[in-house]
This record gives C-alpha cells, structure tokens and sequence, in this order.
C-alpha cells in the first residue's frame, strides 16, 4: 500500500476494550490468539453482536473495529480517490485513480459505525445500504461495491 500505513494498535489496548466490551455484553473474558488481527476481528464481532442485542457497543472497541475494517479496505483497495468516512471513528482514503491533494475529495462514502461494520462484513449489502440510506456517496468513484464484503 502506498502512501500511510495502516494503524497498528497496541495489542494491550485492544484486549482491553475487547475485555470492556465482552464484559457489557455479560460474555465471558476473550480467550482466543493474541495476535492483532485476532483481537481486531474478535473486536469487531463483539461490537456487531452489541448492536445485535439493541445496545451501542462500547465507544473504544467501536472504534477500534471501525478503523481495523477501514485500514484492510485501505488495504484491499490502494489509492486515493475515494475517502470513507465513519464519523467520528476514523476516515481512510483509497482506491486507484485521479488523487485530489486539497479541499473536500471528489469522491466521498459516509456512514455510521454499525453500516460500516455490517457492509465490510458481508452483512449488509451496498444496494442495500444505498437503498435504505445509510450510506451517503457522491462522486463518479464512490461505488464500494467492487470491495465489500473486506476478505
């Protein structure tokens, strides 16, 4: 990937508000690998399963599978044509093509923490998403579909 790397969180941090999370939702403690991509997606299962249950997931462990999910379609999908963002998580740019280096970007995707979640994970689909309007996305690249569900 060119340009920022992705965010690389403390794995500390991350049990932590996974921990936090786990503990809100009454489930037992995490007990699986400890890598970071392990805690990454654990995480945001937990805050899937909250929003599932009818709760807002706790606000560090939201945040933390939000960007997690924004930093693999970084990932998947180089360049920085199109920025997403999922107030007030995080933003990513991405996608090959014409960059834009100041103002507001061209082409821009904006959602809620629980749209973004369900749409990386294959649970929401983007015409299902654009439809309900839960997503806003204007510009001629602003078209995510070619990259969600995130593998």
């Amino acid at each position: 990937m060119r340009g920022v790397p992705p965010h690389k969180p403390d794995a500390a941090k991350v049990r932590a508000a996974l921990d936090a999370q786990l503990v809100a939702l009454d489930e037992p403690p995490y007990d699986g690998p400890e890598t970071p991509d392990a805690l990454l997606g654990a995480c945001v299962m937990a805050a899937l399963r909250a929003y599932e249950r009818g709760t807002r997931p706790e606000r560090e462990a939201a945040r933390l599978a939000v960007r997690h999910l924004l930093d693999r379609l970084a990932a998947a999908a180089p360049g920085r044509t199109v920025e997403v963002r999922v107030p007030p998580y995080a933003a990513v740019q991405c996608v090959e093509g014409p960059r834009h280096t100041r103002g507001t970007p061209p082409n821009v995707v904006e959602t809620d923490a629980r749209t973004w979640l369900e749409l990386a994970t294959g649970r929401l689909t983007w015409a299902e998403a654009m439809a309900s309007g839960s997503v806003a996305a204007s510009g001629a690249r602003a078209d995510l579909s070619d990259y969600l569900p995130i593998g």
